[in-house]
């Protein structure tokens, strides 16, 4: 498709009637790494900045796939998850940028919008690649906030919008939604890959195994859904402020630890999780390996910008799924 951005015009109302008339925007910068949503710097003529978000279509890069009907991670975008999710967090007193503004009955521009704080361009990746010791801090604090949210315990799965209109499905086991949803990515990167057709059988029969490992359970923490450090901000106090909220929900504890054992590596135990089921754990990590298969075989098909660096992220889990064998 032809993606058409937004342009310093489009934003003039918005500029006017959220900062006053005697405010100018003097420079509008789209942000890179947002796959979903538009992330949008504005800038203004006293020196001042804010973060546009914007849910529309031309800014979604991911292609539609078939889906587990009761899978509480998809579709994880939108302005109505955004400040559910952003309430959420605040309450259990987890930072993030702050909400300046929502606006859902397109009063701006032709979709859902909100303005947040702009806290700064440096992800806690970037700091931990670049100064270890400086990165030491916000990853304790960061720990600090996963703890707080991941003892946030409810007697239902799900996203938090969901669970409070009473909409969310609780009839089946949590570990039973993410076997499908684990096999339904096998299928479809089966399809793109090769290795992984030749494998589906003796894939799909690991994963069934790890399942069978894995007792019930009757109360969720409140998870992020795919927290890395890309997804955390670090303010110019240091503080760790979590970004990408929409796949926020009530979920086992062990879905967010898999993936931040993978994505934060050797810093992961600075975080000093909670305690987790050890089967839970390594059955979810298996699952996890197969979503970064997918998911980036998928969205290659795209136009979106990045794709080598997405099919290097699929290539490198497809060694670790078949080595798991």
């Amino acid at each position: 498709m032809t993606r058409a951005f937004l342009q310093p015009d489009d934003v003039g109302d918005l500029v006017a009637q959220q900062f006053g008339a005697d405010r100018r925007l003097t420079a509008l910068d789209r942000l890179t790494g947002g796959s979903k949503k538009g992330v949008y710097r504005l800038r203004l003529d006293d020196q001042t900045t804010v973060i546009l978000y914007v849910w529309a279509a031309n800014e979604n890069y991911w292609p539609p796939s078939p889906t587990v009907p009761d899978d509480p991670f998809t579709d994880a975008s939108g302005a109505e998850l955004f400040a559910v999710n952003h309430a959420a967090l605040t309450a259990a007193g987890v930072r993030t940028p702050r909400l300046l503004m929502l606006d859902r009955d397109g009063r701006y521009l032709h979709s859902d919008v909100a303005l947040v704080e702009d806290v700064g361009a440096l992800t806690l990746e970037a700091l931990m690649e670049r100064d270890p010791a400086a990165a030491a801090m916000p990853l304790s604090t960061l720990g600090e906030a996963l703890r707080r949210m991941h003892t946030t315990l409810g007697p239902h799965y799900g996203k938090l919008a969901a669970i409070a209109r009473d909409e969310a499905p609780q009839t089946r086991r949590t570990e039973d939604i993410i076997a499908d949803r684990a096999l339904s990515h096998l299928v479809a990167a089966a399809i793109r890959d090769a290795r992984l057709a030749d494998a589906h059988e003796r894939i799909a029969d690991h994963l069934r195994h790890l399942r069978s490992a894995v007792g019930p359970r009757q109360t969720y923490g409140l998870v992020h859904g795919e927290l890395g450090p890309d997804h955390v901000l670090v303010t110019a106090a240091g503080e760790p402020a979590m970004i990408d909220i929409e796949g926020l929900a009530y979920f086992d504890v062990e879905w967010e630890h898999a993936g931040l054992q993978m994505r934060f590596g050797d810093a992961y135990p600075a975080l000093r999780p909670v305690d987790l089921d050890p089967h839970r754990l390594e059955f979810y990590r298996y699952a996890q390996v197969l979503s970064l298969i997918e998911g980036p075989l998928r969205i290659a098909d795209t136009d979106f910008p990045n794709r080598q660096w997405m099919l290097d992220l699929a290539d490198w889990n497809i060694t670790r799924a078949l080595a798991a064998l």
